[in-house]
């Protein structure tokens, strides 16, 4: 993996998750080397540095945006807009949940995506599922290219600290589309819109969200209901298997990055001999997730956020991508989900090998490969075209 900073895998995997959505490197390296003497500290003051660094460089190329578009080069504005929206997540995401600014970051990158998604004319559209008790959660619908009317569809959920902006500047849903796949990207309960602006918090049963989706989705005279699946990154790769478990319209699942156990992950990390931190606050991040009251009580609702006992439910056919050198969460929480799902009609275990890249947590390393991998086994599965798979 690229590591910008010495010692300091937060910092150093969130500038590579940056970097997959289409950053420029003199734009990163700019603001982030007059920091780079920090990393090894890992203080709060140090991340706080690091932070403001990501907002400075989203300010600076949201005023090139700003500038482009008073010109009326929109396409031009539309990039930087993409591009800012990136570095506000990348702000947002590491900055202290106690941090007052933080929900003002949030919004600065929500505006920067509805920026890019309107100038670029991206085929993106922003839509409402219906939830519990009149809720509803907020979804990005990408539709797939083709002539067929009725296109199958995935399901796509966010892990613990992401959101649909992310996944949809990441290009996973731009390389369904082009294989003839839509894609429905959910802020679910615990993640995004839904957590910041509407205080939904994570739910163990966390099938209930998927099974909306899919309520949803089979309303929309494009999608075949007979050709839908789901797929989730990191700890999605619980919520993935989970809703599969208890979901049986679901045609196909991919965790992209497994999850067997997070109690238990976050307990090894407590202790101090655990994975790698996605980011700098984990616990007040899990913490804040979960809507518990302190870190006991988060615990116990991570405990429950296992596949022990359910996995032998999944009867679709099953993808299960890893990374060989995974820091975050084991390789062997894949192999465990990999040999639990002993009714899946079709399952297979892709690791991707440090000789090949795409080897580190969800292969952020070198997120291309995984994406050209899962992207065509989706495909596939799901009967997309041919010519277009």
């Amino acid at each position: 993996m690229f590591e910008y900073f010495d010692g300091n895998y937060p910092w150093n995997s969130a500038t590579v998750m940056v970097l997959n959505t289409g950053a420029q490197i003199a734009e990163v390296d700019d603001v982030l080397s007059p920091i780079k003497h920090l990393a090894a500290g890992a203080t709060d003051q140090a991340n706080e540095a690091f932070c403001q660094a990501w907002q400075n460089a989203a300010q600076k190329v949201e005023g090139f945006a700003e500038a482009d578009e008073a010109l009326g080069n929109l396409r031009a504005a539309g990039g930087k807009y993409a591009r800012a929206a990136g570095y506000y997540f990348a702000a947002e995401r590491q900055t202290s949940v106690k941090d007052p600014n933080r929900l003002a970051l949030y919004r600065n990158m929500l505006h920067a995506f509805t920026k890019y998604v309107a100038l670029r004319r991206e085929p993106c559209e922003r839509v409402e599922i219906p939830f519990d008790n009149g809720t509803s959660l907020p979804a990005l619908y990408v539709r797939g290219k083709g002539a067929v009317a009725r296109k199958p569809c995935i399901v796509h959920f966010d892990g613990l600290d992401v959101n649909k902006e992310w996944i949809y500047l990441s290009g996973m849903p731009h390389e369904l589309a082009e294989r003839g796949v839509s894609t429905l990207i959910v802020d679910h309960p615990g993640v995004g819109e839904a957590l910041r602006l509407r205080g939904l918090k994570s739910i163990v049963e966390i099938e209930r969200a998927a099974s909306a989706s899919v309520d949803w989705l089979i309303t929309q005279s494009d999608v075949d209901p007979e050709r839908i699946g789901m797929m989730a990154p990191s700890l999605g790769g619980y919520y993935a298997m989970r809703s599969a478990a208890h979901e049986p319209r679901f045609r196909c699942v991919v965790a992209w990055g497994a999850m067997y156990d997070f109690g238990a992950g976050v307990r090894r990390r407590l202790a101090g001999n655990g994975t790698q931190k996605s980011v700098h606050h984990f616990f007040d991040h899990v913490q804040w997730v979960t809507g518990a009251s302190n870190l006991e009580e988060a615990l116990r609702i991570a405990d429950q956020m296992t596949l022990k006992g359910i996995l032998d439910r999944i009867r679709c056919p099953m993808l299960v991508v890893h990374g060989e050198n995974d820091r975050q969460v084991s390789l062997d929480a894949a192999k465990q989900v990999y040999a639990e799902a002993i009714n899946s009609v079709k399952k297979e275990l892709k690791v991707h090998t440090l000789a090949e890249g795409g080897s580190e947590h969800c292969s952020i390393d070198n997120m291309s490969l995984s994406i050209d991998y899962i992207a065509h086994w989706i495909a596939r599965t799901l009967d997309a075209p041919k010519e277009l798979a």
